[in-house]
């Protein structure tokens, strides 16, 4: 059974193929490599045994997706990774991230709408709740005005697919996940950010292994217990497992209704200050960090009720903050050539 992962050598979209590979669906990556590098097809070869076709492709052109689909007019699912994610940086260059993350979209689900029936997963995210005023969020907490570019992407990607299921064969799944982090065990792929990192841990990982000089914490004046914000930290391999749960339940038609949305997370809240800390404990070295102003964009509290994904889906994180810590600093040390 042929699916195709966009952005399939990015963080999330790799793990993702290393599962599915691993219950055997042929799989397709496609990925421009703008923040991604084509060695990750070796990490997932040595996982798997399996090397997945690869396709250097950038959805944004319409003619290349049209060009894609007609010579693979056999694939029984698309998972749309492929979108650029950093809140701070969509709030420095708005246009990159509506033209990257929803143009691609809609390229793509003008192919999927020719299909008499077609299953989609969608990354999404729970920065679509903006500032949610009730803690754990659920799947019925009212979307709030975007804060960032980037969660904008994210709502009008969310309407876009509904508005096209209603008129067209696509099945969809919304998958609104908190924060993703750590490594595959094996330390054959993790997250790897061309430049300078946009997320918290692999600052953490490249500060503690001498790349970075400071890992710089945005705010200590939040209403949290240490003033620093709070996020859900999800393990990337259990959130990697939940994308071909959700797969599943499409191929099989399970689904309930044609757009189905679970958030996935731990359902645990961790200040920026506690994963600095759990980082220190797993690897045993002091972090150089610096509390500076707040960065715009930022929420100060998100993490997620889980009972949808865990009870419908039947899926639950397995994995633990600190054993997320271990596998990133692993990786870490690998792709710096430190003798682990």
């Amino acid at each position: 059974m042929k699916i195709v992962v966009t952005g399939g050598l990015g963080f999330i979209g790799s793990h993702t193929v290393v599962e599915l590979q691993n219950k055997g669906y042929e799989v397709i990556v496609i990925d421009n490599l703008s923040n991604a590098t084509e060695d990750v097809l070796q990490g997932i070869t040595a996982i798997t045994g399996t090397t997945p076709l690869f396709e250097k492709l950038d959805l944004r052109e319409k003619a290349v997706v049209q060009d894609f689909f007609k010579r693979h007019q056999d694939i029984k699912g698309v998972i749309h990774f492929a979108a650029s994610k950093a809140v701070g940086e969509s709030v420095g260059n708005p246009l990159l991230y509506y033209e990257n993350n929803i143009n691609s979209l809609v390229y793509l689900l003008q192919e999927l709408e020719k299909k008499e029936d077609a299953h989609f997963i969608f990354s999404s995210s729970c920065t679509v709740y903006g500032q949610a005023k009730v803690m754990p969020i659920d799947e019925n907490t009212a979307v709030q005005t975007a804060l960032s570019p980037y969660g904008n992407t994210k709502q009008i990607g969310e309407e876009i697919i509904s508005d096209v299921a209603k008129t067209s064969g696509i099945n969809a799944i919304l998958l609104r996940y908190f924060n993703p982090v750590g490594a595959h065990p094996t330390a054959e792929i993790g997250e790897l950010p061309l430049g300078v990192p946009q997320n918290l841990v692999p600052f953490i990982t490249q500060t503690a292994v001498g790349l970075r000089s400071e890992l710089l914490v945005y705010g200590d004046d939040y209403p949290t217990t240490d003033g620093t914000c709070i996020r859900d930290y999800i393990h990337v391999v259990d959130l990697a497992k939940a994308h071909v749960v959700a797969l599943e339940r499409l191929l099989d038609k399970k689904n309930n209704e044609k757009v189905e949305t679970f958030n996935l997370g731990t359902g645990v809240g961790s200040s920026v200050l506690e994963v600095i800390h759990a980082f220190e404990k797993v690897s045993g070295k002091k972090l150089n960090y610096s509390i500076v102003d707040r960065r715009a964009g930022d929420i100060t509290s998100a993490f997620a009720n889980t009972d949808k994904a865990n009870e419908v889906l039947g899926w639950k994180t397995q994995l633990t903050l600190e054993q997320a810590m271990e596998s990133a600093w692993k990786w870490e040390q690998k792709v710096r050539g430190i003798t682990i």
